[in-house]
């Protein structure tokens, strides 16, 4: 999607007259709300080493890069009235909606409150976390390919410090001509340790929503998955098509995390299941991703709400250094292909392993810089006179610019 003049001058202008803090910039108050201001910008820059399939999305980049200014966020957050918060944030880049809420905390408990509007799903340790300090420049394969993200609904949350449990209703995103279709959501999460520096935390859930994506009369409701080669901007390598007569979409999850100083284990796995009618069989789908995390620089994680959270660099001047190693594999298969007939039954959307190595560097308070190499092995049937899985193992190496208030 290009990026029209205005909203990128909005987007920059806000750069510009953003002073350099961690925290939101603080506005005025008005009607007894604390209004603040966030914001965040990424460009990225993808350099392959492509295999068989030309993963380059924009011929002007060249036949072997892209680059793009991957978010410009704007969000605008109140406090109060009362027990009463508020959120609207907009993405200039993509043009849509983000968080836009409002949440009443009983009793002034963070941990117990309902919310109302659109907000992120219970269904992602990693997608619930913030943007800004992802671990990598790419989300997994999971998460971005299962995952709900945000939807607008109402949703209740109550727990304490070290447990939770969330429960949502929503439909359709809030941007037009976006995902939609009505569900729930459920999370639960438990850390029987939660010390300074030491933090262990399980975490499930589930989501249940209807496949409400409109087909011909002889298709029915349709779903789709993709998975990219771990980069946002890139041509897909797996992906299953359009699955004709689908009626519900189920996504259960396991999620895992320990820190222990400055170290950080983290993994998740998910399966999804289409429910579909008329003759057509049901398919299943899964994924997952381990990945590890050491802060060079000594920092250790914090914990809330069930996700960690990244603190700011011990040395400012210097900044908060990190190395990660992530797994990553998602199976879009379903069926089996004949390589005599080139029949097929079910869903072959194929398979998708993946390592990443990485690099981050969080300078002073507001500037991240993010250095990966992405190694694919990925393979997909091909019908035709091929008749048989086709492998293509492109590496991929990344580079993501931030600059966040």
């Amino acid at each position: 999607m290009k990026l029209s003049r205005s909203t990128l001058s909005v987007a920059l202008l806000a750069a510009l007259v953003a002073p350099a803090a961690h925290a939101e910039v603080a506005l005025d108050v008005i009607g007894d709300s604390e209004v603040s201001f966030e914001g965040l910008l990424q460009a990225d820059y993808y350099s392959y080493g492509n295999d068989l399939k030309n993963l380059n999305v924009d011929a002007p980049d060249g036949s072997d890069s892209d680059n793009e200014l991957r978010r410009a966020e704007l969000v605008l957050k109140g406090k109060g009235p009362g027990n009463f918060e508020w959120v609207l944030g907009y993405d200039a880049k993509d043009d849509k909606f983000l968080d836009a809420n409002v949440k009443y905390k009983f009793g002034n408990n963070a941990n117990h409150f309902i919310q109302v509007g659109q907000f992120k799903q219970p269904n992602s340790l990693e997608e619930l976390s913030s943007t800004k300090n992802n671990d990598f420049v790419a989300k997994a394969s999971i998460t971005n390919t299962f995952g709900i993200a945000r939807r607008v609904g109402v949703g209740y949350y109550y727990g304490d410090v070290n447990w939770g449990v969330n429960a949502t209703y929503f439909s359709r995103e809030l941007t037009r001509n976006r995902k939609h279709g009505n569900g729930f959501g459920l999370r639960g999460t438990w850390a029987p340790i939660l010390e300074t520096g030491n933090v262990l935390h399980f975490g499930l859930s589930h989501v249940d929503y209807d496949a409400d994506l409109g087909g011909t009369a002889g298709t029915g409701d349709t779903v789709s998955f993709s998975a990219r080669p771990l980069a946002d901007i890139s041509q897909t390598l797996v992906s299953t098509g359009s699955i004709t007569r689908s009626d519900r979409v189920a996504t259960t999850g396991v999620e895992g995390l320990w820190v222990h100083g400055p170290f950080k284990l983290q993994g998740e796995y998910m399966k999804t299941s289409v429910k579909r009618y008329g003759v057509a069989p049901d398919v299943d789908f899964d994924g997952g991703y381990i990945s590890g995390l050491w802060n060079i620089t000594g920092e250790t994680w914090g914990y809330k709400a069930g996700t960690p959270t990244t603190p700011l660099p011990d040395a400012p001047e210097k900044g908060l250094w990190q190395l990660g190693l992530r797994y990553d594999t998602v199976d879009l298969n379903d069926g089996s292909g004949n390589v005599t007939t080139g029949a097929t039954t079910g869903v072959l959307g194929g398979e998708q392993d993946a390592w990443t190595l990485g690099v981050n560097w969080y300078w002073r308070s507001n500037f991240k810089f993010m250095l990966n190499y992405v190694k694919v092995d990925s393979s997909k049937w091909v019908g035709g006179t091929t008749r048989r899985y086709v492998d293509d193992n492109p590496n991929i190496t990344e580079v993501r610019m931030q600059f966040y208030w």
